[in-house]
Parts: structure tokens; C-alpha cells; sequence
């Protein structure tokens, strides 16, 4: 029974929790250090397309991960340029970076591939098992120890909190932004990675459906802490889950559920949840350059 339960819903639930979780922490590290970070969603996009094109060169899931991950920070550093350099408001730069992230891997696949849909399919021998499932938890780990343990979570959160104190100590306050920017771009390109070369076999346009913000819903949801968010991560994968489960599948009559109904679970999971967690959470009092 409990072998049963694992298998059919505790891993699958992990597993396609996984980019969402990179995401997520990605977008905590950043939000705390006091920079809005709605651009998620074409952070994922850029790293599951960049993975993906790599892997299928190099038949080596490894490089195309580390691919991944330098696609994001590149456009996370973009967006950190824009931001904090040239002071350009950080919803409406988050949101041009992501329309710019939906329009560059049809672009490149067009020219590369002479399709703007999807890169070739990888072999299966060239894709992941189970490694970015513990990449994943070392993940949460290790941010979870750094956040509560270390100088450099204690510096970030201050940056996102009281700015003026850090800077009286003599700690830049854009230095902590910018490396929460990176991380938040590398963990977001290791999400998208995840996708096009784990869950699946190969980058498809706009393949990453909002998971983007859903991360960032979770992000809030767990009121900008590593576990809560994990936490939430894990009850929308599991939602996820529950819409792939459910298709097909025949509750009344004799007709399935209608697919429509099933594909809007996740977001409209994510709305209700929202609704009522936003009046009991705080953000970092200077999320937004905003002390």
C-alpha cells in the first residue's frame, strides 16, 4: 500500500514539483534582496530551450543543464542591468523580459532547426532519470541553511528589509541585489532545464505554461521563506499532477470530465489559495527598491 502510494503519487509529485521548486527559490533569493522578480516565467523558457538545444548536440544531459543554467543568469543579469542601473521600474521590465524570453527560442529554432515549434527530440539515453530530483533537494537544503544560518542569507534579507542599516555597516546593498538577481536566474534556468530535458524529452514553444508564476504565487504563498515555499511548490505540483491523472477519466455519466476544466485546475488552485493567504502575508518591506 505505502510502496503503491509512493510510487504512483509521492514521486510523480516530486518530480514534476521539480521545476517549480528551482524557480521558486530562485524568486525568493531575489525578492528578499528587495528586487521584484516577475520575470520567472522567461527565465524557465530560456533555460528549457538553451538545455534542451545543447543536450541535443552533445547527447550529454550535464552540459545541456549547465546551459540552462547560464541562459538564465544571462537574462536575469540583463534584467538586474535594467533594474538597478538604469532604474527602469521592475514590473514593467520583468514583463518585457518575459515577452522577450517567449520570442527568442521560436526565433533560434526557426533558424536552427527550421521549426519555431519544438527542437528534435532527444534520445533517451541522452535525458535525466532521477539526478535533478536530488539536485532539487540540495537545493532546498542548502538555501534553507544559508537563509537561517549564514552572513550572506542574514545580509540578503536586510537588503530586502532595512537597506539603510546594511548600508551602515559598510555591505553594498546593490551587491546583495545583484546576487540574489544571479541566483534567482541560474535556479530559474535549472528549472526550465528540468523541464525539457527530464520531464521531457525535447523544448516545445512556450512549454513552460506558467509555471513561472505559479512559482511566484508560491514564492508568496510561503511568505518568502525556503520550506513554506517548498511547501507550496509541492501542492501545486500536486495539482498538477491531479490534472494529468484526471484526463480521460469518467466521474459522472458517461462522459470524461471536460479537458478545459481539467487544464485551468492548477491556476485556478493557485487563485483560490492566493486569495486567501494575501491578507496574512508580509512582503520584504523594500521588495520593489521601496524601503
Amino acid at each position: 500500500m505505502l510502496e503503491a502510494v509512493f510510487s504512483n503519487w509521492i514521486l510523480p509529485t516530486l518530480r514534476v514539483s521539480t521545476p517549480l521548486i528551482f524557480a521558486a527559490l530562485g524568486g525568493m533569493w531575489c525578492e528578499r534582496s528587495g528586487v521584484v522578480q516577475i520575470g520567472l516565467e522567461g527565465i524557465m523558457l530560456v533555460g528549457a530551450f538553451f538545455a534542451a538545444v545543447v543536450t541535443h548536440s552533445t547527447q550529454n544531459p550535464w552540459w545541456g543543464l549547465g546551459a540552462g543554467m547560464v541562459a538564465g543568469l544571462v537574462l536575469s543579469l540583463g534584467y538586474g542591468l535594467t533594474v538597478l542601473k538604469l532604474k527602469a521600474n521592475q514590473i514593467v521590465a520583468g514583463t518585457a523580459f518575459n515577452l522577450f524570453a517567449m520570442g527568442v527560442p521560436p526565433f533560434l529554432s526557426m533558424i536552427w532547426y527550421d521549426s519555431t515549434g519544438s527542437t528534435p527530440v532527444i534520445p533517451s539515453e541522452a535525458l535525466f532519470r532521477s539526478a535533478p530530483l536530488f539536485l532539487m533537494v540540495a537545493s532546498v537544503v542548502l538555501s534553507a541553511v544559508f537563509y537561517h544560518r549564514s552572513k550572506f542569507g542574514l545580509r540578503v534579507r536586510f537588503a530586502g528589509e532595512h537597506p539603510k542599516a546594511l548600508e551602515s555597516a559598510g555591505i553594498s546593498v546593490q551587491g546583495k541585489r545583484w546576487q540574489g538577481i544571479a541566483l534567482s536566474g541560474m535556479l530559474a534556468g535549472l528549472g526550465g532545464a528540468t523541464l525539457s530535458i527530464y520531464l521531457a524529452s525535447s523544448f516545445s514553444r512556450n512549454m513552460s505554461s506558467g509555471r513561472g508564476f505559479i512559482a511566484l504565487a508560491a514564492v508568496i504563498l510561503g511568505k518568502w521563506l525556503p520550506i513554506p515555499t517548498v511547501v507550496a511548490c509541492l501542492l501545486f505540483g500536486f495539482t498538477e499532477l491531479l490534472q494529468i491523472r484526471l484526463q480521460g477519466v469518467v466521474l459522472w455519466g458517461e462522459r470524461p470530465v471536460p479537458v478545459q476544466w481539467i487544464q485551468i485546475l492548477p491556476y485556478l488552485i493557485t487563485i483560490v489559495v492566493l486569495a486567501f493567504a494575501m491578507g496574512r502575508t508580509r512582503a520584504p518591506k523594500a521588495l520593489g527598491g521601496v524601503e
